[in-house]
């Protein structure tokens, strides 16, 4: 259930309907005129089109890039691992990746860091359908849980099953496509998915089930989610594109936290075939991973003990490379920001 499709400010871009999992062709689109005088930018976001993206639509269509001085183009991805090599060599300015495909691409020479930490929290969960015996973590032992063949989630499950006093044996993993997984798990032929809830769990509200959702972060596995990488070459040779860059991130996605309702018309406007309960669902569970397991910190700012957390996780389950002496410092940076606080009014420009 992708939809490809390029945001391009100070525009109304074209429009394409996206049926629920559908095989959608990626539609390249040109950025504004070189009239404009802004500088043109380009962002490339994890995977493609989902409502939980709606967010950057707004930053775009509300005029956020536009104040900054900024024409930005923004482009499904194919994978976080993808966009940080996309960005590593140039094809795009910007990425939003996931911190561990970060931490891994950069144990393997990715000059890249992350700058804006959107998620301050994972959104790794257990999604199962509401009703059909899975109601909390004490019901997983002897279930069928289905995971694609790769990535962080399937590398980090043995981490999860720790945290209850489980082992491998206990719960029984299949491997699915990430097209088949909730078509599965609605016809029954496995018990969960192992699943980012803020994809899943607005994908299945669309066909009106509902979901228990299963957090890691429950389970003390609260490590960061999605930021924005730029290469250390741009971070070098334009820094206040940079800054400016990351405040209308900042803002465009804090005012959608604040307006739900409009973000939500505002991807409609771009990707027809969700719901406005479905959109809403996805930004509000968004939303609810910007600030840290308290609720303090400033919006995008990163520290030390949090990335060297992911690093040592990244060398434990991710397969960082052992000989990859990565620091903190290597990793992010917060030179870049301008912190916007919990409760900050955010008006468009």
């Amino acid at each position: 259930m992708e939809a490809a499709h390029q945001v391009t400010a100070g525009s109304r871009v074209r429009r394409s309907a996206v049926a629920l999992g559908a095989i959608v062709a990626l539609l390249a689109l040109t950025a504004c005129g070189s009239g404009s005088g802004r500088e043109r930018m380009s962002l490339m976001l994890d995977v493609g089109w989902l409502p939980k993206h709606a967010l950057f639509v707004s930053a775009v269509e509300r005029g956020f890039f536009e104040a900054e001085g900024i024409d930005l183009e923004v482009m499904p991805g194919s994978g976080s691992t993808n966009t940080v090599t996309s960005v590593d060599v140039g094809r795009v300015d910007a990425g939003w990746a996931d911190y561990g495909a970060t931490v891994v691409s950069q144990g393997r020479g990715a000059a890249v860091k992350q700058v804006n930490q959107v998620q301050a929290r994972s959104a790794y969960a257990v999604v199962a359908l509401a009703g059909t015996g899975i109601d909390g973590w004490e019901d997983l032992p002897g279930k069928t849980v289905a995971t694609e063949g790769a990535g962080a989630m399937t590398a980090m499950w043995p981490y999860s099953l720790s945290r209850l006093g489980l082992t491998e044996d206990d719960v029984n993993v299949v491997h699915a496509t990430s097209a088949a997984k909730i078509p599965g798990l609605l016809a029954g032929q496995w018990d969960a998915n192992l699943a980012l809830y803020v994809s899943d769990q607005p994908a299945i509200d669309a066909l009106d089930r509902r979901v228990t959702v299963l957090k890691w972060s429950d389970l003390g596995i609260d490590l960061y989610g999605n930021g924005i990488v730029f290469s250390d070459e741009k971070l070098r040779t334009a820094p206040d594109q940079v800054k400016r860059f990351n405040r209308a991130v900042q803002k465009g996605y804090l005012w959608a936290c604040g307006h739900p309702q409009e973000a939500a018309q505002d991807f409609q406007k771009e990707v027809s075939g969700f719901e406005d309960r479905t959109i809403v669902l996805a930004i509000n569970e968004q939303c609810a991973l910007n600030w840290g397991p308290d609720g303090a910190g400033d919006f995008g700012v990163m520290d030390d003990a949090s990335v060297q957390n992911m690093i040592d996780v990244a060398h434990r389950f991710l397969g960082l490379d052992p000989d990859a002496r990565l620091t903190p410092a290597d990793v992010y940076s917060n030179d870049y920001l301008t912190p916007l606080h919990r409760g900050d009014a955010i008006p468009t420009p």
